[in-house]
């Protein structure tokens, strides 16, 4: 009973934890009191339902535990009036109200994305709350130390709080202030989904991404991530063999790709190129579409490279456009631009592109000691055995 206990406990907050993380913050109007409480439970949860039946409705139980212990804690610190907001009635909000709050997740990431906060704060807790990132998963997103990136959650969670900052989706005129943190997390959901072939992940990025285009129906961008997305995902079934190893772009086999989330990509990025200007997200799609063309225009996908860093320029984009180059005008070229960039110290793609290049020059020795490095970086299992194997074939060849 007990492992079936463990198994429920998990399945639940593995599943629900979202929902219900949304609706204890919809409650208390504080993040760290439902975080603390929603953990409570599930410690709660550990302890009885091993010694007595696993109830059947583990969600509504585990809420429910939740909500009345941060409301123990809110009545015994006699905070609950002065310094917290609550709803009308706390002590009477039933299950059923807390559960039917209709779509949580969108509402959570538009609390999270509230303009009160700074971008990188925004983001940051937005993937922990609504992703479930940890904090050193999200520290390895941004290239920043841990400590420095709790320190940034605890302190957007607090002014949440303490601004009184309210859980919902807001009236249209305040949309477009809040858009571009909302598409830029939910694309980075979708990503960490991508690179970990978890396809929940990438199925609950793309379900935000259409509720925020049906939201903003007239925001290209909008249209334009999940063009992008839906163009990217179409190739999954295609990127990891049986196995479980990476399968580069050029290797893959076609007839694995879902031809109809390729259709309804383009679509959509027909729709966003009609606005007549294209953002990032609608210029990443475009670049997208291409790759899934054969065969695959390099020049035009470098010259996309080249807009997408003067309207939004990064390091990674810096990477993206060099390696375009290399499969365009040859790796010489691509090296020179990758020997270029900063800040990327850390990223092992960046050393996994230079490798690779050096490869390809024939410069062994130089192209052994970067995959090392990028094999020192990575942290997906499927990466290490793919850089792995490059180093074998290096000292084999």
């Amino acid at each position: 009973m007990s492992d079936l206990a463990s198994a429920a406990v998990e399945r639940v907050y593995r599943e629900h934890r979202t929902r219900m993380l949304a609706a204890l913050v919809r409650a208390l109007g504080d993040f760290e009191l439902a975080e603390d409480a929603l953990q409570e439970a599930c410690s709660q949860a550990l302890r009885k339902w091993p010694r007595s039946q696993v109830p059947a409705d583990p969600f509504a139980w585990l809420l429910t535990v939740a909500r009345n212990h941060a409301l123990d804690r809110l009545r015994h610190a006699q905070m609950a009036r002065t310094k917290l907001p609550q709803p009308p009635e706390p002590a009477t909000m039933t299950e059923k109200q807390l559960i039917g709050l209709g779509d949580e997740r969108l509402s959570l990431i538009f609390t999270c994305c509230h303009p009160a906060l700074n971008e990188e704060a925004r983001l940051a807790l937005t993937l922990q709350a609504v992703a479930g990132f940890t904090a050193a998963q999200i520290a390895r997103t941004f290239l920043v130390a841990e400590p420095a990136l709790a320190q940034r959650l605890v302190r957007a969670k607090r002014k949440i709080r303490d601004a009184g900052i309210t859980f919902e989706v807001p009236a249209d005129h305040l949309l477009p202030e809040r858009l571009q943190g909302v598409l830029t997390v939910i694309y980075l959901i979708f990503t960490r989904g991508y690179t970990t072939a978890d396809a929940d992940l990438r199925q609950e990025a793309l379900r935000l991404g259409k509720l925020v285009a049906a939201l903003m129906p007239d925001e290209p961008e909008a249209h334009g991530l999940v063009a992008l997305m839906l163009l990217h995902d179409s190739r999954s079934a295609a990127r990891m063999t049986p196995e479980g190893d990476v399968v580069l772009l050029e290797d893959q086999d076609r007839t694995l790709w879902d031809v109809e989330e390729i259709a309804e990509g383009m679509t959509l990025l027909d729709r966003a190129l009609r606005f007549g200007t294209a953002g990032p997200y609608v210029l990443h799609a475009v670049i997208a579409a291409l790759h899934v063309q054969d065969p695959v225009d390099w020049t035009r996908i470098t010259a996309l490279y080249s807009e997408l860093l003067s309207v939004a320029p990064t390091p990674v984009i810096e990477l993206n456009h060099a390696v375009a180059v290399a499969m365009a005008d040859g790796p010489d070229a691509g090296l020179k631009l990758i020997d270029g960039i900063t800040g990327l110290d850390d990223y092992h793609l960046l050393h996994s592109s230079r490798a690779d290049l050096l490869r390809r020059l024939d410069r062994r020795d130089e192209a052994a000691a970067a995959y090392q490095r990028a094999h020192e970086l990575a942290v997906s299992p499927a990466d290490r055995r793919f850089l792995a194997g490059r180093l074998r074939s290096l000292e084999d060849s």
